[in-house]
């Protein structure tokens, strides 16, 4: 049976609502008219502007105003269906809004997305929301005060319609809002709930009817709601024992659903259903059973068929007038079986999944359908039919599925999921009964390389014996849960009601498990050895965020990491405001690319004769609210975060073009450009093709772009790292080894390298007068630099004592305070200004 959405009063919503205005109006518009789209569009400057709306996507909203401006033109018309704009739309109906003088403001506009019409019913409705909408955008009108009386009246009058209405119609009706709590609750609806409306009114409905929460009836509306879609089904409301006929209509604001209790006619249909089955369904057990004479409680068996006998191995003279209880044992389920004899004596008809046992002793899983057949004259129960199948290998499958959705198949310890639930389960077991648990996050160090260099199968021998050992250190309820890779998590549920009593245990518990773990493993005939690292956080009754508890976990753990591996870290507050912070600072950062808050400084570098041969650019950022953030804080944020990738193809691309427009001035021409390149800007596969790029695109001479890579280039991958280089150098790209003697130089690696020039960093530069080891370091630097013929540049040099000393060894070019600070571009066009180059 179709059953419309009844119309809803604007008047009486106005009441009930918590919204107001244009946008309140507009979704009154929809659910008067049943309509899933409505706007509000208004006449400013001759342009149609959307004022509100409700039922579509923003990325419609252009095409939705587009359609309402065939209403705006003069005279209005409807627009042709379906239009280009909104190709989707099947369904239009615009009511213009006018003043009383004939002034039009705008339209009120209801669509679908299906063919369909209003009724007059809706017609009126619509029209009146129109006044209202047009009273909105006229707030100077003179008759402003009327318009209001009037739509007061008119809300009234809508209002009491609705409510007769609603409270007339002969089923169960209410509303939910999107937060699933009462708006409106009719009086047939109170009835069939068996409470008054005063007490549901603005009460969630899972709260007030838990049992409805799991059911089949929570399942699709829940469904129906989220696919916007309407849905009819039967549902068991078991607290009420009712069966209700149940539909739902989802609308923009929450869902209205209509019910009736279909109790009897249920009964009556599932009677006869499992009489019919209990003949034609030969390959099922069927059992009729009739009570017990003489008011004795009790049933006996008065009829088994031919599977019964096959199943249970009883014939039918074992089992004639026996009780059915014949067929159970001890794992038979004794709270279903309980849940059968409540519903015998209700005189219901029940479905159970029951342990059986046969005349040999051993038990099958059987699925079994109960029902009650009355006298004639269908007051007193006499019957019950009963049809039973066996389900083992079902049980069976499900068993596994279960298993398998919720205990790694590896280790066979819980996962993720099993964890989550038995974590939510433990801190509600708290809030009731105040104690103190832990959770330890625990990760192997070094795993990886044993997975690299003997193969998974051995990492996945380490992994069972981990889970094995894991599991010896712990005692239930506790539980050992296994997240994935070499990461397991270790909850303590109990560890008493003293904070720190529970943290002296939680941390012998680590002392245990590190113990545990640091014992060596044999894996398949191989002698390994491992240790881990592990982070504790506490949880009591005022702790209840899971996924924080999981964070406070993990972020100690990383803090054992960082401490050497092997060793036990308690979560503090501290770790969370750091990663709190980083994580404030890399949005930042992501938001200062958009908006392109970031800038190049450029410190020149000059020769011997103190004549300018360069400059090196210095990446600057200039926050808006943290003002200028030092270099130091933001680049291991970007690295961290991968924005040092196009943070530094920027600043390559920024050096190129400066590099472009010094070319075409005599005074600039011969000037290099000096950027720094990152470890990870390095390693990206395209970046020798990026670096041509922005030479081509910039039409530079290679030679004027001088590359400065960092030591920690050399740690790892030495033969990539060199052709790289050499592609650049053959390119004809200046290469420069940056901070040298910080980092991993060796002979062996500086000989293999094509470079240009070695910088002396400015921690030697700093101390070279005071302290006879940096002098020494110096010395030797440039002493090398010469040998392999390249060139020198010293950073840092603030003094002329320092250029002095510098320049008797031999160091050729110097950068630093003494010549000038690093500038913004104009304020070093000005500084070259005043040099003779």
């Amino acid at each position: 049976m179709s059953v419309s959405v009844p119309r809803v009063d604007p008047a009486f919503a106005l009441h009930v609502l918590p919204h107001s205005g244009a946008d309140r109006l507009s979704r009154l518009a929809a659910r008067a008219c049943a309509a899933p789209i409505a706007v509000v569009v208004a006449l400013e400057g001759g342009e149609a502007v959307f004022i509100a709306g409700s039922g579509f996507s923003p990325q419609e909203r252009e095409g939705l105003v587009t359609l309402c401006e065939a209403t705006l033109e003069s005279p209005p018309r409807m627009p042709q269906l379906p239009a280009r704009c909104a190709p989707d739309i099947h369904f239009y109906r615009g009511l213009p809004l006018t003043r009383e003088d004939g002034t039009l403001l705008g339209v009120l506009a209801v669509m679908d997305k299906v063919a369909r019409s209003l009724s007059a019913e809706q017609e009126e409705d619509l029209e009146t929301l129109a006044g209202l909408a047009a009273a909105q955008l006229d707030t100077r009108h003179i008759h402003a005060l009327q318009a209001a009386q009037q739509t007061e009246e008119d809300a009234q009058r809508l209002a009491t319609r609705l409510g007769i209405t609603l409270e007339s119609i002969t089923e169960g009706f209410y509303t939910l809002d999107t937060q699933w709590r009462f708006n409106y609750l009719n009086r047939e609806g109170a009835r069939l709930l068996g409470r008054p409306s005063k007490e549901l009114l603005g009460k969630s409905i899972w709260k007030e009817f838990p049992g409805a929460i799991n059911t089949l009836f929570s399942d699709q509306v829940r469904a129906a709601v989220a696919g916007n879609y309407q849905v009819e089904f039967e549902a068991l409301y078991a607290p009420l024992e009712k069966w209700f006929e149940i539909r739902a209509y989802p609308f923009p604001d929450g869902v209205a659903i209509y019910f009736r209790d279909v109790s009897e006619r249920r009964q009556a249909r599932e009677q006869l259903m499992l009489l019919e089955t209990s003949i034609s369904r030969l390959n099922d057990i069927v059992l009729i059973a009739e009570a017990v004479p003489s008011g004795r409680p009790g049933l006996r068996i008065i009829f088994v068929n031919n599977a019964f006998e096959q199943h249970t191995g009883y014939s039918p003279e074992e089992a004639l007038g026996h009780s059915p209880r014949l067929l159970c044992g001890p794992l038979t389920q004794r709270n279903e079986l309980e849940r059968i004899r409540s519903a015998f004596q209700k005189g219901e008809p029940v479905q159970a999944e029951l342990i059986t046992y046969k005349k040999n002793g051993r038990h099958f899983w059987m699925e079994v359908d109960i029902v009650p057949v009355a006298d004639d004259a269908g007051v007193f129960f006499t019957h019950w039919v009963a049809v039973g199948r066996d389900i083992t290998r079902r049980k069976v499958t499900e068993s596994e599925i279960k298993h398998l959705a919720f205990y790694d198949p590896l280790t066979q310890l819980p996962n993720r999921q099993l964890l989550m639930d038995r974590l939510e389960a433990a801190l509600n077991h708290n809030r009731r009964h105040p104690r103190e648990g832990a959770l330890m996050f625990i990760d192997l160090d070094n795993f990886k390389t044993l997975n690299d260099t003997m193969g998974h199968q051995k990492g996945d021998l380490l992994l069972q014996q981990v889970a094995r050992r894991l599991g010896a250190c712990v005692q239930p309820p506790d539980t050992v849960a296994r997240l994935g890779g070499d990461e397991f998590v270790v909850m303590l549920e109990d560890l008493g009601q003293d904070p720190r009593e529970a943290v002296a245990k939680a941390e012998a518990a680590g002392a245990r498990i590190l113990a545990a773990l640091t014992e060596p493993y044999s894996l398949a005939g191989y002698q390994h050895y491992s240790t881990c690292s592990i982070g504790i956080t506490s949880f009591n009754q005022t702790l209840n965020n899971i996924g924080d508890l999981l964070k406070q976990a993990d972020l100690a753990m990383y803090q054992a990491k960082m401490s050497g591996r092997n060793t036990v870290c308690f979560f503090n507050p501290a770790m969370q405001a750091a990663v709190t912070a980083s994580a404030a600072l890399q949005s930042d950062l992501r938001q200062g690319l958009r908006e392109k808050q970031f800038l190049l400084y450029y410190q020149p570098q000059v020769g011997r004769d103190g004549r300018m041969t360069g400059v090196e650019a210095l990446l600057r950022w200039q926050h808006s609210e943290r003002g200028f953030v030092q270099p130091s804080e933001f680049i291991p944020a970007a690295e961290e975060a991968g924005l040092i990738l196009p943070l530094g193809q920027w600043a390559l691309e920024t050096a190129c073009r400066q590099l472009a427009a010094w070319a075409n001035r005599p005074e600039t021409a011969a000037l290099s450009i000096a950027v720094n390149v990152s470890v990870r800007q390095f390693r990206h596969p395209e970046f020798v093709d990026l670096v041509m790029a922005a030479l081509k695109e910039t039409q530079v001479s290679p030679h004027k772009l001088k590359l400065e890579l960092t030591e920690s280039l050399l740690a790892e991958d030495m033969d990539i790292t060199i052709t790289k280089m050499a592609k650049l150098k053959k390119m004809g790209v200046t290469l420069s080894l940056d901070d040298f003697g910080m980092g991993y130089s060796s002979l062996s690696c500086l000989k293999r390298l094509p470079l240009d020039q070695l910088k002396i960093d400015k921690s030697f530069v700093e101390d070279i007068l005071r302290d006879p080891n940096d002098a020494a370091i110096a010395r030797t630097i440039i002493g090398l630099a010469q040998s392999l013929g390249l060139g020198v540049v010293a950073e840092g040099v603030e003094t002329e004592a320092q250029r002095d000393f510098l320049s008797r060894h031999g160091c050729d070019c110097y950068q630093g305070y003494l010549f000038c600070k690093p500038l913004p571009i104009d304020e070093l066009e000005a500084f070259i200004k005043t040099l003779k180059m």
